[in-house]
């Protein structure tokens, strides 16, 4: 194990997925911080974080919370009200 030091930061991020991430957080048996330094620290090096049978359990979560959104629509999202 390596020792680091974590930093509390408030992130906006959309509704639904934080809902997924936290309900895959939860069946995974982690905390969603650590969840989403898996992700990252995956996708830095260029590497899919999750083994297929995650990705049913993150396909039946997106169905769950509704979660329609995809890699296409990343960079392109604004909120409500934004003009």
């Amino acid at each position: 194990m390596k020792d680091i030091v974590r930093t509390q930061t408030g992130v906006r991020i959309e509704s639904r997925l934080l809902k997924v991430l936290k309900a895959l957080a939860n069946e995974l048996e982690i905390s969603l911080g650590d969840l989403i330094e898996g992700i990252v620290l995956h996708a830095f090096e260029g590497k899919a974080p999750f083994s297929p049978t995650t990705l049913k359990q993150i396909k039946a979560l997106k169905g769950v919370y509704g979660l329609d959104l995809t890699a296409k629509d990343a960079h392109k999202l604004r909120e409500s009200g934004d003009e």
